[in-house]
């Protein structure tokens, strides 16, 4: 493998500069709970900063790596992915957080499975779907990815994380998309998946007690509402430029999970609606230029890699300051590249390597011609 530092920096510094800047904030929201909790400050700034340091080196490690080789690789990932979708449910290896089994566990090392899985289904459904791009408009050759993305998603669902199981099945819908699917086949899954989130709420009544909080938050402030108030505070309470970094008061104990699901909220109330307008915009140019290399891609692997990677940033990002601001019902999901937890900074920093390697391709095929 050849080595070199020739990046799409349009791709490469946007997301240094998000990884970096998540050690600030995590340090920010994180340092008086990690106090409390585990008597040291830099306790999850740590963990922080090691999954930077990884996810660097994975990053470019990736970016060297000949993208078409996953190709070869689709049937391991998808392995990979099922086994450590069913690891979680064994008793010594998965672990057991606030009533849900999402991480696995060995020793003092621990990750979410679910966020390597949803990379897995990338890699197998942009392989299966560059190989027999001919046929995919035949319902029964897309049988295959819709199977895979359908039981992966179940799986997610028992764990259950609600969050992580729609961004795999909105990434399902969007490369079948764009791998050719006819709009009629789209029309077959849409509509059932549609029809099913009602069912998925009422058969769960923490679910159900989400969407009521979600409705009326106040009618339960110390409840089910409580989280998403204190979020609207941390916000409201940022106005126009912040209250200035290292300042936020709902950091304080007041907002649960300020540190990772909720950091956006900490954003907004420190640097106010300048700075998370900012931070918004540094996302939407890496996803652009995600796209875009997508479009510029050499071959139809290329392109389902790029626009999957920068479709799943696009989902997850989205559905973050959604839930954050109060526009959808609240449901646990990371901040990609600033929410503390090193098995999601370390698995998208590796995703944009992938991309960077399929923009340096691009670029060499394109002065070879």
């Amino acid at each position: 493998m050849k080595f070199d530092l020739n990046l799409n920096w349009r791709i490469a510094l946007p997301t240094i500069i998000l990884s970096l800047f998540g050690i600030v904030m995590v340090y920010s929201a994180s340092s008086y709970s990690a106090s409390i909790n585990y008597n040291d400050a830099f306790y999850f700034v740590k963990k922080q900063a090691i999954g930077v340091v990884l996810g660097l080196v994975a990053m470019l490690l990736l970016s060297n790596f000949d993208y078409k080789k996953l190709s070869k690789f689709k049937i391991a990932s998808l392995i990979l992915g099922f086994v450590l979708l069913l690891l979680v449910f064994i008793p010594g290896i998965g672990i057991e957080s606030y009533g849900a089994k999402r991480w696995i566990g060995f020793g003092f090392f621990s990750f979410q499975a679910s966020e390597v899985a949803k990379f897995c289904f990338i890699i197998f459904a942009a392989s299966y779907m560059a190989k027999n791009y001919k046929r995919l408009n035949s319902f029964w050759k897309i049988l295959p990815v819709i199977s895979v993305g359908g039981v992966m998603c179940l799986l997610i669902m028992l764990e259950p994380n609600m969050s992580i199981t729609i961004c795999l099945g909105g990434l399902m819908l969007v490369m079948l998309l764009l791998g050719g699917i006819r709009i009629k086949h789209l029309g077959l899954l849409v509509v059932p998946a549609i029809l099913l989130v009602p069912i998925l709420i009422i058969i769960e009544p923490y679910r159900l007690n989400r969407l009521l909080a979600f409705l009326d938050p106040w009618a339960s402030p110390q409840g089910e509402g409580f989280q998403l108030i204190q979020s609207l505070y941390s916000l409201g309470n940022g106005g126009l430029f912040g209250v200035g970094l290292f300042n936020s008061r709902q950091k304080y104990n007041f907002l649960p999970f300020s540190e990772s699901d909720f950091i956006f909220s900490i954003i907004g109330e420190e640097l106010g609606f300048v700075g998370a307008i900012g931070v918004v915009l540094i996302f939407l140019i890496l996803i652009y230029n995600g796209y875009k290399v997508a479009m510029h891609s050499r071959d139809r692997l290329g392109f389902l890699l790029a626009s999957g990677i920068s479709s799943i940033l696009a989902i997850q990002v989205l559905l973050n300051i959604a839930v954050v601001t109060g526009a959808v019902p609240p449901t646990g999901l990371p901040l990609p590249f600033i929410s503390a937890g090193s098995t999601s900074l370390v698995v998208f920093m590796s995703a944009v390597g992938v991309v960077l390697n399929i923009s340096k391709q691009s670029k060499i095929a394109n002065l070879l011609n």
